[in-house]
């Protein structure tokens, strides 16, 4: 965040420096209200751009094997523009290399969810999903799979024919 705003500044700097110069060579031709002016605008286009090229970046900087599941697209009244073409405010991602399915049912998978956000710090939680009755169960970190039986007391989620975690990890 810090360097973001550092490159705005700059941005800024950079865009008034540029009319200023521009200014020079034209003898004072240019009205003066012209170099702020640029200086807004090029601010405004870098935090536009920083908005729109996050999900972009982060999604390249993935490791083999997570593989994101779902996006989230955010539309805000003070982002006028977002309106046109929303930007991914946060996702969702599986780690698929780990997955470990269990040995008496073989369609239930255990898997690593990992959540990114715009402006938050990524966070990470374990996941049973089934691919057998399409359902799925966040669980608390120390969950494993042993014995016959699946873990107790999980809170399932039907998952509908559109469920991105459940499409992500069962392939279909």
């Amino acid at each position: 965040m810090f360097l973001e705003l550092i490159a705005v500044i700059f941005a800024g700097i950079a865009a008034a420096g540029v009319v200023i110069l521009l200014n020079r060579t034209l003898k004072g031709r240019l009205p003066r209200w012209m170099a702020p002016v640029a200086a807004g605008l090029a601010m405004i286009g870098v935090t536009i751009a920083s908005e729109y090229g996050w999900y972009g970046r982060t999604k390249a900087a993935l490791p083999e094997g997570l593989e994101v599941a779902e996006t989230v697209e955010k539309q805000s009244f003070y982002r006028p523009w977002t309106y046109a073409v929303p930007y991914v405010d946060r996702f969702a991602a599986i780690d698929t290399a780990t997955m470990k399915s269990h040995e008496a049912h073989p369609q239930v998978y255990l898997a690593e969810v990992y959540f990114f956000g715009r402006w938050a710090p990524v966070s990470r939680r374990p996941a049973v999903l089934d691919c057998g009755k399409w359902r799925r169960a966040l669980v608390a970190s120390n969950v494993v799979f042993s014995g016959n039986s699946l873990p107790k007391g999980l809170d399932w989620i039907a998952g509908g024919p559109d469920d991105a975690l459940l499409t992500t990890a069962c392939g279909g």
